[in-house]
């Protein structure tokens, strides 16, 4: 995986309200929360980027008030595996 990295002064850094330790996990949490929101991240690369579970992302994105996208390739997976679960072969 190649990193991204943002950069910025240590005046920036400084401003920020995070501690120094927590800063980078709470700016990619930040942005997978934002690039979900609008739509420019799917909800699986939107957690991978946050480096949280599935379950710890949609709680992020409660606590954030950012509603779940679901469209009908999800509600197709989830009906597949519904599927498997009611009646398995």
């Amino acid at each position: 995986m190649r990193p991204i990295t943002l950069e910025s002064s240590p005046d920036l850094r400084d401003a920020l309200r995070i501690p120094v330790a927590k800063q980078g996990a709470r700016l990619q949490r930040e942005l997978a929360v934002r690039l979900y929101e609008k739509v420019l991240l799917s909800c699986s690369k939107a957690r991978e980027l946050a480096g949280l579970s599935k379950w710890s992302f949609h709680e992020l994105l409660a606590t954030e008030g950012v509603l779940r996208h679901y469209d009908l390739e999800e509600l197709e997976a989830d009906l597949q595996i519904l599927g498997v679960l009611v009646c398995p072969i």
